[in-house]
């Protein structure tokens, strides 16, 4: 019987969180300071030449919303994403991932950015490694670099990962924004957004199996 109670505890552990071998997309929500959004990423067997845990995301759908510095952009339908470049990194950022990409905007980024967004458009199903040389936090389904993908209107958006301050590994993980054209920075919010998994439908019917398993266990135990 306890080993029957351990299994379909694990069970509904385990369902909390996308398996690689079985998933192809992860949905999530974010907020913080002015933006908020709905996202759902795609992705595909092909991983970063440098980080294999690292998945190459395909696709993205979902809205965006940011109302900081009088841009009332409202539930803007996401994508597509920003296409990989690969440039070249800094010359001694050595941590960099082969997917390195550059997005440049011509005016207002705040320091350090000389005049570019970066990204790589990767996915970490088991949390980012350090990819940066000079920035040693880490952590996260996104690396400091993150994603980029087009809201329309020439607009792009680049949300990324700024790890575990805490250092444990078992801290939040904080998340930053950027909205720009290649024209200008439109907004940028380094830091405090917050990241929260959705489900997927299969997860929660899991779950509720789960459950009603560990009622059919304790209905047969008060009827011994």
């Amino acid at each position: 019987m306890k080993k029957t109670l351990a299994l379909l505890a694990t069970l509904c552990l385990t369902t909390s969180y996308p398996l690689q071998s079985a998933a192809q997309s992860f949905s999530f929500t974010f907020s913080g300071s002015g933006v908020s959004g709905a996202v759902t990423l795609t992705y595909g067997a092909a991983t970063d030449a440098k980080y294999p845990q690292a998945f190459e995301v395909t696709g993205i759908s979902g809205t965006f919303s940011d109302s900081n510095n009088g841009l009332n952009i409202v539930n803007a339908a996401i994508g597509p994403l920003v296409p990989i470049t690969h440039d070249t990194p800094e010359a001694d950022n050595l941590l960099a991932p082969n997917d390195f990409s550059r997005f440049s905007v011509a005016a207002g980024l705040p320091p350090p950015h000389t005049g570019t967004l970066s990204y790589d458009n990767l996915f970490y199903p088991a949390g980012s490694p350090p990819t940066a040389s000079d920035y040693p936090v880490h952590g996260g389904f996104l690396d400091i670099y993150g994603l980029m993908f087009s809201i329309g209107n020439g607009q792009v958006v680049n949300l990324w990962s700024n790890g575990d301050f805490s250092g444990t590994g078992a801290g939040p993980i904080d998340y930053g924004v950027a909205v720009a054209t290649a024209a200008i920075s439109l907004d940028y919010v380094g830091g405090g957004v917050a990241v929260a998994a959705v489900p997927e439908p299969s997860t929660y019917a899991l779950m509720l199996l789960g459950v009603a398993a560990f009622g059919a266990v304790a209905r047969r135990r008060q009827g011994t």
